[in-house]
């Protein structure tokens, strides 16, 4: 018989961590790990966007590892779990250090703020590096109060900024231009 999708214990407003603990689920780690979902989700809608080939296959390879950084966030380190749990390491986050490094490579040096634009693939990195940026404000709101991985946090850091590495990168390789900022008021 297959598994079904609802199980009606978070009827009362619950959910379940990894590790058995029930929390509510407005609770700070959950909001961590949710806001990681939905970034996830994000990448996935940015990738269907005609997104060029050398992107899309990172994306992809950095979607698997938001899947480790849910898990990572969805399971107290303290009592340590009786199984092992992906961990986010530093070898993910120099694994983002060196494909920024590559694009910026390729990539004009900024000289001036940019406008969240361009293609549709490049706007969609863009909104999604917002939402990783929540993610990291929640997961150190989170690391205020409970333990929590000790990369996780780095790890968001450096994907904010590969999104806006990669949200560069999608527009360049579209042969379409950063647009600066120019402040309306002078």
């Amino acid at each position: 018989m297959a598994t079904k999708i609802y199980t009606k214990t978070g009827d009362d407003g619950t959910t379940g961590l990894f590790g058995g603990d029930r929390v509510p689920k407005d609770h700070l780690r959950i909001e961590a790990y949710g806001t990681i979902d939905e970034l996830n989700s994000l990448i996935g809608v940015a990738v269907t966007q005609q997104m060029p080939e050398r992107l899309q296959s990172s994306l992809l390879e950095i979607s698997a590892l938001l899947f480790t950084a849910g898990a990572d966030l969805a399971t107290p380190l303290d009592p340590p779990p009786a199984y092992p749990i992906p961990r986010i390491t530093a070898a993910h986050t120099a694994y983002l250090e060196r494909l920024i490094d590559e694009y910026d490579a390729e990539l004009l040096p900024l000289k001036a703020f940019i406008l969240p634009t361009g293609t549709p693939s490049a706007a969609y990195l863009h909104l999604a590096r917002t939402v990783c940026r929540r993610a990291e404000r929640c997961e150190t709101a989170l690391s205020r109060t409970e333990a929590v991985g000790a990369e996780i946090g780095k790890f968001l850091n450096r994907l904010s900024d590969y999104l806006f590495t990669a949200a560069r990168m999608a527009n360049h390789l579209a042969g379409a231009q950063d647009v600066e900022w120019k402040n309306p008021a002078l």
